[in-house]
């Protein structure tokens, strides 16, 4: 009897729990056979599956974008494993609750003889005093880490943490794994199955999805429950419908495909051709699609060096201030944070000197291998060395007018090579002049 005095049965309480949840959580696999996608781990003879068959689980990360099955993996391991499984979110748990998961699991060996997978969604969050918290007990194998992060974790997750786990990267669904996830849906789900469901563009609902298994499951529930059925008993989920659903304001942006690729170069193209108002669309465009903030910081801080360089040095600085303020703040205040620097790049003198420096130096040491440096430049810290004239004839550039004493500082081979060539404009109008009255002798 309940609160309110209604007998139940365990299965009908059971299944009104079910009723209730939404239908990725009722469709949700529990074995390895029905889990979609991501064959290249959980196929035949490949990492997961390999794991599972084995008994043998090792801590590891799992790095994908939303809904692509990260949660559901490590639940599936942990049930094949007859593990312990805790989850925690890193957006609302902190130190503490990662030491009550420790104590559960020194608990679960000592006295249970059991294995304890700790799941952390969103691991990136944590910060590092929380991520320095589980390196004993993941390193001493009191537990089994499974991280799950839509980051990068190489920027994301503290070192001696990330040398303990495996990265596995996790691919966005492909078209026919959502196709089969939405005809099961509709004809296995207790709820879905009482109804004719008729979809207008089975393709539209998988577009809408955007790749994340998740949203195509509970838009499609909701498109269900909220179209009433014709005389003939059909629903019929028109692409209105799906539009409905799915938000009007839908921005198609795969992240992981041919457009996500496009409108960053658009972006990237738009700030190196100084056009500020190009680039705050495209930067829109990109924050409305769902883009990490993050990767449009770090692009924008290569084009700082590659497109503006010395002819205004001070571009760098705003571009990595900009993604250390973007780390800070988070959406949707980082959105003027980053319309800054890139208003502030695109609208600056542009130069690839550096660049092109760079790229000539390259080629030449692959040209000329690893040539000798000259005996005036090495250092000589025995007196074997020195009389082998090791530093020899060196001059100590603070000894000259100008601080400048001219020397040779290539290899003979390159002895006349000039690789930066500052452009006239910006500051490095000013550094090319500098340059020229230096090496007056040399040809620049």
């Amino acid at each position: 009897m309940d609160l309110f005095g209604n007998k139940n049965t365990i299965k009908e309480k059971a299944d009104r729990q079910t009723k209730f949840q939404p239908l990725a959580e009722r469709m949700r696999p529990h074995i390895l056979d029905d889990f979609a996608g991501q064959k290249h781990l959980t196929g035949p003879g490949k990492p997961i599956r390999l794991m599972i068959e084995n008994n043998d689980v090792f801590s590891m990360i799992f790095w994908g974008p939303p809904g692509v099955g990260k949660t559901t993996l490590a639940l599936i391991i942990a049930n094949s494993v007859k593990a312990d499984f805790i989850q925690l979110s890193a957006v609302s748990s902190g130190v503490k609750d990662v030491r009550l998961a420790i104590e559960k699991a020194e608990y679960n060996q000592k006295h249970l003889s059991k294995k304890t997978i700790l799941f952390i969604d969103e691991i990136h969050r944590f910060n590092k005093t929380q991520q320095d918290s589980l390196l004993h007990s993941v390193e001493s194998g009191m537990l089994t880490l499974i991280g799950a992060t839509t980051e990068n974790p190489s920027f994301e997750v503290i070192s001696p943490l990330l040398s303990r786990c495996r990265v596995y990267v996790l691919e966005d669904l492909s078209e026919d794994d959502l196709l089969q996830l939405a005809s099961t849906a509709l004809n296995s789900d207790e709820e879905l199955k009482k109804h004719k469901v008729e979809i207008e563009s089975r393709d539209l609902l998988i577009r809408f999805s955007g790749g994340d298994a998740r949203r195509l499951l509970n838009g499609l529930e909701l498109a269900v429950k909220s179209t009433k059925s014709d005389s003939e008993g059909i629903i019929q989920i028109t692409n209105d419908v799906l539009k409905e659903t799915f938000q009007k304001n839908y921005i198609r942006y795969d992240k992981n495909a041919e457009e996500h690729y496009n409108i960053i170069s658009a972006f990237i193209k738009c700030i190196r051709g100084s056009d500020p108002d190009a680039a705050v669309y495209w930067l829109a465009r990109m924050l409305k699609g769902g883009e990490e903030p993050k990767f449009i910081a770090r692009r924008m801080i290569v084009l700082a060096s590659e497109d503006i360089g010395n002819a205004d040095p001070y571009a760098l600085t705003i571009a990595t201030s900009a993604f250390t303020a973007t780390h800070y703040i988070g959406m949707p205040e980082a959105q003027l944070i980053l319309s800054h620097a890139a208003t502030y790049l695109a609208s600056a003198p542009k130069s690839n000197a550096s660049y092109l420096a760079i790229s000539e130096a390259k080629a030449d040491v692959d040209r000329t291998g690893e040539l000798p440096v000259p005996l005036h430049l090495r250092n000589a810290p025995t007196k074997m060395m020195k009389d082998m004239n090791y530093g020899k004839d060196y001059k100590y550039s603070h000894d000259y007018e100008g601080h400048f004493s001219e020397q040779q500082y290539l290899p003979d081979e390159l002895k006349d090579k000039v690789y930066y060539r500052p452009a006239g404009i910006g500051e490095e109008s000013k550094i090319k002049e500098r340059l020229k009255n230096w090496w007056k002798n040399k040809k620049r």
